[in-house]
């Protein structure tokens, strides 16, 4: 179990964010990035499995600069003020933020200096514009939205990726994901899989519409790449 803590981002602002601590220290971090319902309770809980697997594990608040501690249920009402929070959400501030995260975790004293970032949704696309923007060591994007509105980034790449997608997803829908495969597939440092028989969200355990056999596999690609990249 982890605990709230406060970060700076670098114009002043203040923000929460949810650490995970492993049991054994000094450790390579990795940032968890949440779907547009931020960083509830589902997404606290993976970032302890991820500390309990050996990382120090942050999932910031992204919707800080909107409506700061607004971390919404899998419901209805949840997606209706998640949209609307997310269509107030400046990409290119919050990949800022991001940076500043990644700094504060890579200079904590108990850090090793490694630092992943790894994310769903709307987190997946920004794990993606981290491998581009951001000076870290791997990267992790589960069904991400819009990155194929970001492949003009993609040569810019600096770290290895992992990517992760639903075979039957209306947000990331196989025209997309056929769009990134024309752009990156085959690339050195990238690794891109498409679960069978899968919805937006198959990693979502204990909501629907959760698929253990697919969230199981992609997450050992997951922890692999960490170990492999982050050790």
């Amino acid at each position: 179990m982890g605990e709230e803590i406060r970060l700076t981002a670098t114009d002043g602002g203040q923000f929460a964010a949810y650490l995970a601590l492993p049991a054994r220290l000094p450790a390579p971090a990795l940032v968890v990035l949440p779907e547009v319902f931020n960083t509830n309770p589902h997404i606290r809980s993976v970032a302890d499995g991820y500390a309990a697997d050996g990382f120090i594990a942050l999932a910031p608040d992204v919707f800080w600069r909107q409506e700061a501690g607004c971390y919404l249920p899998y419901t209805d009402e949840g997606r209706t003020k998640a949209r609307a929070l997310w269509a107030e959400l400046d990409t290119d501030q919050f990949a800022r933020d991001l940076g500043d995260i990644v700094a504060f975790l890579r200079a904590r004293p108990d850090c090793t200096g490694k630092v992943g970032v790894m994310g769903f949704c709307l987190g997946g696309k920004f794990a993606y514009l981290a491998s581009t923007r951001l000076p870290i060591d791997a990267a992790v994007s589960y069904y991400g939205v819009h990155i194929d509105q970001h492949l003009d980034e993609a040569g810019k790449r600096g770290c290895p990726i992992l990517m992760q997608f639903a075979s039957d997803d209306p947000h990331v829908p196989e025209a997309t994901v056929a769009a990134i495969r024309a752009r990156m597939d085959g690339e050195a440092g990238v690794d891109i899989h498409v679960y069978p028989g899968t919805e937006h969200g198959f990693n979502r355990q204990g909501y629907p519409p959760f698929n253990e056999a697919a969230a199981g596999e992609a997450r050992r690609r997951t922890v692999a790449l960490l170990r492999d990249c982050l050790a």
